[in-house]
């Protein structure tokens, strides 16, 4: 069994790295495939690019999300969800910069508040760029050095004692991409070759030199060869026995550098690293200070070769002046005289608190120190979601282990999974551990509420409500029956949305604290007392924003004021779900609703339909029993026998027939026939002929009272009716517990408006 394992770890090791190769093998190697050969930019783009796109809707439209920042190489743990116009934005800024069409000097500034997604970036970069260099369109190349032997001396790049020459290879410090050896007119033929076979990418761009390290021991080989009468100094330099092309797995100090907030030292330090004086008295420089004497642990030297990222910059303004230089010219100095070529893309990643820092000079117009790094900052500004299924897979995702991305999933499953309840077991004070159960609805509540308080208000158009608002967000459309209106009739801005709001960290503390607390509820048959309901999570959400430090006053009393609307859009969803168990046993079949249809579609076109005795003539008594006992939307009244009144028929052909030529039209496709739609798929159909409310219920069962609902009399209809909703809900997502309270809830309310 252990066997296995080990293989596994071969397999992937191999599939990893492969074997050093001289310079010969590299340019051959990019000419088979140049990808390899490509500089930052470009080679961050195409590991973005690697993974393909999906469809989402966000804000209400549809966009293209590229999969890699679903950190799916990961699972999903670090995945940046929404956000995604931000995100393609800056894929848009990678293929200008990668292109060598402007933004160059740009630096990437990814700002906006806590808890919107800005350090899932960091992680989703460094996990996806990492695996896509195992890839053999994603390999990272440098080189490495060993000068044994040019002098007969044994003398190696250590400078110490001497040892086999196996051991002294020594790998360029910054990553060096192994054309920056070339001679540059030699390089710029090289590569214009390279881009000729490659014309769908961006041109590869390798104006840097060789790094002090590498350009260290390049020197001396030449020094030695040149005394030596050698003719041939660069094949001699770059003979294998001296220079080997070495693929590495890009990570944390190799091609990315982290400048993190709590990282400190001088800003040298901080940026390319420091020198070491017990190497420099080793080395025996003479005065000199010799480059293999330096730490290179610097954010832009471990960040050479692909990608550096300055975390939570307001901790590193003092840095942000000595960064202006540095993505246009490409070049810093470790000293005097010593200087390093650059290739890297600069991104920094900052809360709000970075503008004040950056604006504390700009009441002196023209003379602002910090306008010159002002502007070349690109600023993308990552925001809350405000889309309602999205801020449920977070709030999930910060109460539990869940980590895969719902990606590809239709919008019922989503929503399924919006309002499934979730289980969380947890430890007492006495160590015990229990499971607590946030009952349906109530996570999808949290993150409606979170959604709302996000939204603007202030400039909403009459005839839209911040609820509705949400749903158009989140769909991009409004659902009334089968009126349907697109978010284009509206006339929404979204300039303010997301920028303010309840963060998930305050809705995650929330929830997390209502799973120790005690409920107070009880039930003989049922732990009703473990469950945690969405009116508790809404109310304890509500109840603590005044006094939680986040939040102004006047955004408190904002969000307690939007807390109504949202009680009354989960009770819909819940009153909803319950009189479908409630009436699952007089539900109409699919047979019988696309036999309606079937039949009003050949009463309308005068046609007959084919049956197994043959053609007939559309039944108008089997329509006319459909629209009056299961639609509930006539009576007798409005026949003449079965012969349809004026509304019957403007009925049949404005909400059955148009609404099935509509969906016909926008389905349509090379083999398209009426025949194959699965008629009840239909949203507007569906939505006009499997939708009851409570009048149904009084009139299929008169002597139901949702006053006894808590505590039934036996042997009453209500009893049985409770019985079997229970049962019914219990075959869904309901624990017996939950949707005993849930039904209570619902019935509450009903019992008010009943007669």
């Amino acid at each position: 069994m252990s066997d296995d394992y080990i293989t596994k770890a071969d397999r992937q090791l191999q599939r990893a790295y492969e074997g050093p190769m001289s310079l010969n093998e590299y340019v051959d190697a990019a000419f088979e495939s140049p990808s390899i050969a490509a500089h930052a930019s470009r080679y961050l783009l195409a590991a973005i690019e690697s993974m393909d796109t999906r469809t989402v809707i966000e804000e209400g439209e549809e966009r293209e999300r590229y999969r890699f920042f679903d950190d799916p190489h990961n699972d999903g743990e670090h995945a940046v969800l929404g956000n995604t116009a931000v995100l393609n934005a800056f894929v848009d800024d990678l293929r200008t910069i990668a292109a060598n069409r402007g933004k160059g000097e740009k630096i990437i500034w990814f700002d906006g508040p806590t808890a919107t997604g800005k350090s899932e970036l960091k992680r989703c970069l460094v996990n996806g760029l990492r695996e896509y260099s195992k890839t053999p369109e994603g390999r990272r190349y440098t080189l490495e050095w060993n000068i044994t032997g040019a002098d007969n001396s044994g003398t190696g790049l250590s400078y110490g004692e001497n040892v086999s020459d196996d051991d002294q290879w020594y790998e360029s410090p910054v990553q060096v991409h192994p054309l920056t050896i070339f001679p540059k007119s030699v390089r710029e033929d090289l590569l214009e070759q390279l881009n000729e076979l490659d014309v769908d990418g961006p041109p590869i761009i390798i104006e840097g030199e060789m790094d002090p390290f590498s350009r260290e021991a390049y020197d001396y080989l030449e020094s030695q060869y040149r005394q030596a009468g050698n003719r041939k100094l660069f094949s001699s330099i770059t003979d294998k026995a001296h220079l080997r092309v070495k693929n590495y797995v890009v990570d944390v100090g190799r091609g990315i550098g982290i400048l993190h907030s709590e990282d400190d030292g001088t800003p040298k330090e901080r940026l390319v690293g420091s020198w070491m004086p017990g190497m420099l008295r080793e080395l025996d420089s003479r005065g000199r200070k010799n480059p293999q004497a330096f730490s290179y642990d610097g954010v832009l030297s471990q960040g050479n070769g692909l990608l550096t990222i300055v975390e939570d910059a307001s901790q590193h303004a003092d840095l942000l002046r000595k960064l202006l230089n540095v993505p246009d010219e490409g070049r810093v100095k470790l000293d005097k005289g010593i200087g390093m070529d650059i290739d890297t893309q600069l991104i920094m990643i900052s809360n709000p608190d970075l503008d004040a820092e950056l604006d504390q000079y700009a009441d002196r117009n023209g003379r602002d120190p910090l306008k010159a790094l002002k502007r070349r900052l690109d600023r993308h500004e990552f925001r809350y979601l405000t889309n309602r299924r999205l801020e449920a897979e977070l709030i999930r995702r910060e109460l539990t282990a869940e980590k895969s991305v719902w990606a590809d999933l239709d919008d019922e499953e989503i929503e399924s999974r919006v309002q499934a309840p979730l289980s969380v077991a947890i430890r007492d004070g006495r160590g015990e551990t229990r499971d607590r159960e946030l009952a349906p609805f109530a996570v999808g509540a949290a993150a409606m509420y979170s959604v709302i308080s996000r939204l603007d208000g202030e400039e909403l158009p009459a005839d839209l409500s911040l609820i509705e608002k949400a749903r158009l967000f989140e769909q991009g459309y409004l659902q009334d029956g089968d009126d349907r209106r697109d978010i284009d009739e509206f006339d929404i801005t979204v300039d303010s949305d997301g920028i303010h709001g309840i963060p998930v960290t305050y809705t995650r503390d929330i929830i997390a604290d209502l799973l120790h607390e005690e409920t107070g509820r009880g039930h003989p048959d049922h732990p009703v007392e473990d469950v945690v309901m969405p009116e508790d999570v809404l109310n304890a959400m509500a109840e603590d924003l005044s006094s939680a430090p986040v939040f102004s006053r006047a955004e408190a009393a904002e969000y307690e004021n939007r807390l109504p609307m949202v009680k009354d859009f989960i009770l819909e969803r819940q009153e909803d779900t319950v009189l479908k168990a409630l009436l699952s046993g007089k539900s109409v079949s699919k047979e019988t609703v696309a036999e309606y249809v079937e039949h009003v579609y050949a009463w309308e076109a005068d046609n007959q339909i084919d049956t197994e005795r043959g053609r007939v003539d559309p039944d108008p008594l089997l329509m006319k029993v459909f629209e009056t006992e299961h639609l509930g939307r006539f009576d007798d009244s409005d026949y003449t026998g079965n012969t349809p009144s004026e509304a019957v028929t403007a009925f049949r052909r404005e909400k059955v027939i148009t609404a099935l030529n509509r969906y016909a039209w926008e389905h349509r496709d090379e083999g398209f026939s009426i025949d194959n739609v699965d008629l009840t798929s239909i949203p507007v159909i569906r939505a006009v002929l499997e939708t009851y409310d409570w009048g149904d219920v009084k009139r299929i069962y008169p002597e139901f009272d949702p006053r006894q609902w808590e505590d039934p009399p036996a042997g009453t209809v209500t009893e049985r009716l409770k019985d079997e909703t229970v049962d019914t809900l219990c075959e869904g997502q309901y624990s017996p517990a939950s949707a005993e309270l849930t039904t209570r809830a619902v019935m509450a309310e009903v019992r008010h408006k009943w007669d």
